[in-house]
């Protein structure tokens, strides 16, 4: 199947690949996905987690395998069906899934947040739903799947305290990020390296709101000099909120890091062509302090 389909930049918009696990449908971003491939037969590994198959080599290239269906708590997989290689925060891994029934093109305002209407076995690995006339389609959060698998891809905190000592700095920074989980812990990591005047949001929608009604009271440079975005965010993704900034005479000159697990080469070109001055993946929160501080303390 063919997941190279190719979105223009900046239209809010994001391609879903629907599979099946159990007669269930789940979806992925079709920007985490290299290929998918029919299942192979892994090497077990000894002491490994719960939902880890194992490891195989296609391409001479060694993959973790992730048995989704454990994942879930809804069984262990059998022998067959099909493999979901992905590639996020720097990683290649295989999930393996039923079957895959096609690709959806939505607008991220389609994206319902998950709620009452997700039951427990999803419960916390859910980043949205698109309700379709017959079914829903559960997008998974395959980050933190895979964070709670091996904490060790998760952001590296540790990268913060090796920054050492800082002093307290004043420069206002809008930040936009979906998941509650790692808004808190880039706004504890930006505090810890004395960046205190902080305005964190949950979408691209939420921040741009801010935006403008900085930019209506005549305030923009006093709360807006620096905006940190996600890209997988519902009503506005990141990328649609970067084109509407740059595209602004009054907002162009203000730095966007793009910070995210999608930062590949691809979507690094995706992120260029709509002027985003940085762009970093996810477990990179040492390296997001260092381009911050480039792109804000040398304008001071």
């Amino acid at each position: 199947m063919d997941t190279k389909i190719l979105l223009e930049n900046g239209t809010n918009e994001l391609e879903v690949l629907e599979f099946k696990l159990d007669g269930n449908a789940y979806g992925i971003n079709v920007a985490k996905i290299k290929e998918i491939i029919n299942y192979q037969e892994v090497t077990p590994v000894p002491n490994a987690h719960p939902s880890i198959e194992g490891i195989f080599m296609p391409r001479d290239t060694m993959i973790t395998a992730i048995d989704l269906k454990n994942c879930l708590q809804r069984g262990v997989s059998e022998p067959g069906g099909l493999f979901i290689i992905t590639n996020f925060n720097k990683l290649d891994i295989a999930f393996h899934v039923d079957s895959v029934v096609g690709i959806h093109r939505v607008s991220w305002r389609e994206i319902i947040k998950p709620g009452s209407t997700v039951s427990t076995s999803e419960d916390g690995v859910s980043t949205g739903i698109i309700k379709f006339d017959d079914r829903l389609i559960i997008i998974l959060d395959f980050e933190k799947i895979v964070t709670d698998i091996n904490p060790e891809t998760g952001l590296k905190i540790t990268d913060i305290e090796e920054l050492g000592e800082r002093q307290r700095i004043d420069v206002p920074i809008l930040i936009a990020e979906d998941s509650p989980l790692l808004n808190k812990l880039i706004v504890d990591s930006l505090h810890k390296a004395g960046y205190v005047n902080l305005i964190h949001t949950e979408n691209g929608q939420q921040a741009y709101d801010v935006i403008q009604e900085c930019k209506k009271e005549g305030t923009l440079k006093q709360h807006v000099q620096c905006i940190i975005t996600d890209i997988e965010m519902p009503i506005m993704d990141g990328h649609r909120l970067t084109k509407l900034v740059k595209s602004d005479e009054e907002t162009k000159d203000i730095p966007v890091v793009i910070f995210s697990s999608l930062v590949n080469d691809d979507m690094k070109r995706k992120g260029e062509a709509l002027g985003a001055n940085a762009q970093l993946s996810k477990p990179e929160i040492g390296n997001l302090v260092r381009v911050v501080d480039e792109l804000v303390l040398e304008n001071k």
